[in-house]
C-alpha cells in the first residue's frame, strides 16, 4: 500500500486523551540512569575490552555514532575483536570505505513512501506502524533505519490527532505496531499516554511492540511497564530482536519470563549477519536459547540493503542452505521463517529458493 509523504489532513475532530495520571506507572529512574551511562565513544568501548590497538579499523560515523549499554558490553568477550556482540555495535571503517556499500540505499524497505500521516506507516493490509521515536539504547550497525528522517517523520503530540483520525477512518487496521528507534525508550508515562489514545480506536485489537531493550537494557522491564501492559485491553505481542545466543543471559531470561507472566506473547526476529550468526550451530543455539527464555523464533531476515551495512550481507544461497540445515536439527516451532522485506510488496517475502 503506497502513500504520499504529504501529511494526512483530518476532516473530523479527534480528541487526544491527555489525562493519563491514573495509568502512570512508577518511576523509570533506574533504567534511565543506565541508559544515560551508555558508552558513546569507540575508544572507550575498545578500551573496556582490551582492544585499544584495533582503533585504526574503526570509523566514527558522526551521522550514526557508537552507542552501547553497559549490560550489552558486559556480555562481550574481553580481548576478542571478532566477538559477535561487539561486531554488531562497533562502527568499522568498512561502513564507509568498503566497495560493498555501493549496493546499499538509504531507504531499503520503502518506509518514506508508506507514510500515511507523520510518524504513521501503512504498508500492509490490516496493520499500521508508528515511528514512536528516533532514540534507541544501542546503535546496531546493520540498522535499516539509520538514514530515516526521524525529525520530520516521527509521531509527536502535535501530530497524534492526525494519526488517530487516520486510524479511526481505516477500519481494516486491527493491529498497531510500535517501532522506532525503540518504543521502549519512551518512559512509562509517555507510553501510557500513547497506548491510552490508541485504545480509543475501537477496531484496534492488537498492539505489537518491536524492541531491542529486553536484550540490551533489561532493567527497562520494570513493574510499571508490566502493570501498563497487563492492564491494556489490547492483545500484546512483543517482538524482541536477538541475533546471537550470547545476548541472552539469566537476567534477560528472568525479565522475559515476567513479560510472559503478564500475558505478553513473546517472539523474536533476527537478521542474518555475516560473521555474527551465519553458521548452523549459532542459529540452532539461538533458537534453543530463545525457547529457554520464553520466546519463539519468528523471523530470520535477510539483510535489508541499507548503505553502511552491506559488509554484513549473507547471500540468499547460503541463507537457504542454513535454513535447510537448521530444519534438520530443530522442531518446526523453533525454526524461524526466512524472509526478505522488499519495498512496495504487500507483505514480507518468504524465501524458499534462489
Amino acid at each position: 500500500m503506497q502513500h504520499s509523504t504529504k501529511p494526512f489532513t483530518p476532516t473530523g475532530k479527534i480528541t487526544v486523551v491527555t489525562d493519563t495520571a491514573s495509568l502512570t506507572p512508577p518511576s523509570d529512574s533506574v533504567w534511565k540512569k543506565e541508559l544515560s551511562n551508555a558508552v558513546t565513544s569507540v575508544a572507550e568501548l575498545l578500551e573496556k575490552l582490551d582492544l585499544s590497538h584495533r582503533l585504526d579499523t574503526t570509523n566514527l560515523r558522526p551521522d550514526f555514532p557508537c552507542l552501547a549499554t553497559e549490560n550489552y558490553i558486559n556480555k562481550m568477550q574481553v580481548g576478542d575483536f571478532n566477538d559477535p556482540l561487539l561486531q554488531q555495535v562497533l562502527p568499522l571503517d568498512a561502513e564507509v570505505h568498503s566497495p560493498k556499500q555501493q549496493k546499499g540505499i538509504f531507504d531499503p524497505v520503502g518506509d518514506v513512501n508508506a507514510i500515511a500521516s507523520q510518524g504513521l506507516l501503512h504498508k500492509y493490509h490490516g496493520r499500521a506502524l508508528l515511528i514512536t521515536t528516533g532514540a534507541c539504547a544501542i546503535h546496531c550497525r546493520y540498522c535499516f533505519r539509520q538514514h530515516y528522517p526521524y525529525q520530520q517523520a516521527s509521531i509527536s503530540n502535535k501530530t497524534l490527532a492526525d494519526t488517530l483520525h487516520y486510524l479511526n477512518k481505516h477500519h481494516e487496521i486491527e493491529e498497531i505496531i510500535l517501532s522506532g528507534g525503540d518504543p521502549l525508550v519512551l518512559d512509562n508515562e509517555k507510553l501510557s499516554h500513547l497506548i491510552n489514545n490508541l485504545e480509543s480506536i475501537e477496531h484496534l485489537r492488537t498492539l505489537r511492540i518491536h524492541t531491542r531493550l529486553p536484550v540490551v537494557l533489561p532493567s527497562r522491564i520494570n513493574d510499571g511497564l508490566l502493570t501498563l501492559l497487563k492492564s491494556s485491553r489490547f492483545q500484546i505481542v512483543m517482538v524482541i530482536h536477538a541475533n546471537h545466543a550470547n545476548e541472552l543471559h539469566e537476567l534477560e531470561k528472568n525479565k522475559l519470563g515476567r513479560l510472559q507472566q503478564a500475558g505478553v506473547l513473546l517472539l523474536n526476529q533476527s537478521v542474518l549477519l555475516k560473521g555474527i550468526n551465519d553458521t548452523t550451530d549459532r542459529l540452532v543455539n539461538l533458537s534453543k536459547r530463545l525457547f529457554a527464555c520464553h520466546t519463539l523464533p519468528y523471523y530470520l531476515h535477510l539483510l535489508d540493503p541499507v548503505k553502511g551495512a552491506m559488509h554484513f550481507e549473507v547471500t540468499k544461497q547460503k541463507a537457504l542452505l542454513l535454513k535447510h540445515e537448521i530444519e534438520e536439527k530443530l522442531p518446526g516451532y523453533l525454526v524461524p521463517r526466512l524472509v526478505q522485506e522488499i519495498a512496495g510488496n504487500q507483505s514480507k517475502t518468504a524465501i524458499f529458493r534462489i
